[in-house]
This record gives C-alpha cells, sequence and structure tokens, in this order.
C-alpha cells in the first residue's frame, strides 16, 4: 500500500475570501516507510499573502511572484498521487484550497481515499490538544526544526506522527505468517500493511542451535 504524506501553505485560511495555494509538499510512503519519492513545490499565488499566513510560513509576495503557476504543476502533482491513500492533518482545510485550485483551472476535484489524522487524534486522546506540536511532543517527536510552518518538514513530523497513531511505530517480522500480509485496524477504516518474513528450515535450525549452546551459556 502506497500512501501520501500531503501539506499545503497558503494566503490565508478560507478558499471563499479568495486565498490561494502558496507551497505543496508530499512524501511519499510504502508500507508504512518513506521512500526516496517526494513532490514539492512553492508556487505563485497570484495575489498577496495575508499578514496572518506570513507569519505562519514567512512567505513574502516578492518570494512567491517569482515562482511558477498551479496549472503549471498540476499534471505532476496529480500522477504523483494518483492511486494513493492521502495522509492529512486536518484535511478539510488542505483538500479546499486543492480542490479550489483544480476548479480554477478546469480539472475534477481529487478522488483519492484521505485519512484525517487530525480525526485520528481526537478520536483517540479525546478532550487533549491535537495539534502538529502537540502530537510531536507527546509522542517525544524532535520538531525543533519547526521554528515556521513549511510543507515538507510538516510532512517529515506528520509521518511520524501518523506511524503512533496507529501503534505501529516500525515494521512488525513475523516469522509464522507469509510476506506481505496486511492488517486491517479499526480506526477509521485504515489499512495498513506489515513486512513479514519467513524464516527458511536452515534459518530455523540454526537458531534452535543458538539457543542450546549460547543461552545455556548465560543463564546455567
Amino acid at each position: 500500500m502506497k500512501e501520501v504524506i500531503l501539506d499545503t501553505e497558503t494566503t490565508g485560511l478560507s478558499v471563499k475570501d479568495g486565498h490561494r495555494i502558496v507551497e505543496i509538499g508530499c512524501i511519499e510512503l510504502e508500507n508504512l516507510i518513506p521512500t526516496k519519492n517526494k513532490f514539492h513545490c512553492y508556487l505563485n499565488p497570484e495575489r498577496k499573502v495575508s499578514e496572518k499566513a506570513l507569519e505562519t510560513h514567512g512567505y513574502t509576495d516578492e518570494f512567491l511572484s517569482k515562482k511558477i503557476k498551479f496549472k503549471e504543476i498540476a499534471d505532476e502533482f496529480l500522477n504523483f498521487i494518483n492511486g494513493k491513500r492521502l495522509i492529512i492533518h486536518n484535511a478539510e482545510f488542505d483538500l479546499s484550497h486543492l480542490n479550489n485550485e483544480l476548479k480554477i483551472i478546469g480539472k475534477e476535484t481529487l478522488k483519492n481515499d484521505v485519512v484525517d489524522t487530525l480525526i485520528l487524534a481526537r478520536d483517540k486522546f479525546p478532550g487533549s490538544p491535537s495539534s502538529l506540536d502537540a502530537l510531536c511532543k507527546r509522542y517525544r517527536i524532535d520538531n525543533s526544526k519547526r521554528t515556521q510552518h513549511t510543507a515538507l518538514i510538516d510532512c517529515d513530523l506528520l509521518s511520524k506522527v501518523y506511524i503512533n497513531l496507529i501503534d505501529q511505530k516500525e515494521p512488525t517480522l513475523n516469522f509464522n505468517n507469509e510476506t506481505n500480509e496486511n492488517k486491517e485496524i479499526n480506526d477509521k477504516n485504515i489499512l495498513y500493511f506489515k513486512k513479514i518474513i519467513k524464516l527458511s528450515d536452515e534459518e530455523k535450525s540454526k537458531h534452535d542451535q543458538y539457543l542450546k549452546t549460547s543461552l545455556k551459556k548465560n543463564f546455567f
């Protein structure tokens, strides 16, 4: 199963007020492990950045005016996420902006399956803070580089938070099952996959021999 951790930065909060995307970041996961495949771009929003947004991400109008426009990267972006589940923190925000950009250039809205880690966090820790920073603190994830919101840094942090939220911190090795067996968890119908290795007869024999010799020396 391939998934994409996705984050955007924008000129402001609401598409109803004409706000646009200024940055898209994506990190691909395969069986919960980040691959080398990433998608990242800065975008010219063709409008001014609000003061609040500038405080959040620090991208000035001058900096963004020299960047490409969404329509120039739309196909590349859509190809990158095609057929993959999207993992987004506060998905409603990012999806509304992405779908607005697609609508502006006459393309269909996104149909990908989506996991909203904000909903996962609120369900798992009701009444507790569920921001990305709060979840990093809960799971002891180093977020010291997050002095401002930037898409790729946020994606990297979210990938670690996501794995913790679904209680699967590392791929599990199960010596009794076949390779690539998948497991379903009941938290929001999320599917995740474990990397499973089956021992050969020779490896089992060597393991048994180890138990008879090395461990006996240590404990008896």
